[in-house]
């Protein structure tokens, strides 16, 4: 039987920005949450869509033909293959949905927030 996931509970647990948490796994989907501030790399997922919903604050996708803003409630998802780069203007908190195992950064490698997706801890 699931437990009930408090997000905002979830979401105190941690300071860190660009670093994901899974609070639930469904249908080889990993539910995240993460804290953003700033800019993140540009990077795309070849085989994989992604999923933001903004829960708290708001968050710029820069995609390369065009921007797309969030505001609280909404979300949008990056299609597989579509090189994005987020950008939180404050301090943001998002929820995002993908298959497990995907690195944070994509095809790019080489950022010190790379975080490889066997090692997202599980709050």
């Amino acid at each position: 039987m699931s437990d009930v996931v408090d997000l905002a509970e979830k979401l105190r647990s941690f300071d860190a920005t660009w670093s994901p948490r899974i609070v639930a796994v469904l249908n080889g989907q990993e539910v995240k949450v993460a804290k953003l501030e700033g800019e993140f790399v540009w990077h795309a997922h070849a085989d994989e869509d992604e999923l933001f919903l903004v829960v708290k604050g708001s968050l710029d996708l820069h995609l390369r033909d065009r921007v797309v803003h969030l505001e609280e409630g909404q979300l949008f998802v990056v299609p597989r293959g579509v090189e994005h780069k987020p950008v939180a203007p404050g301090e943001c908190h998002v929820l995002l949905f993908e298959p497990a195992g995907v690195r944070n950064t994509g095809d790019a490698t080489d950022d010190p927030r790379t975080v490889e997706g066997s090692d997202v801890p599980r709050i």
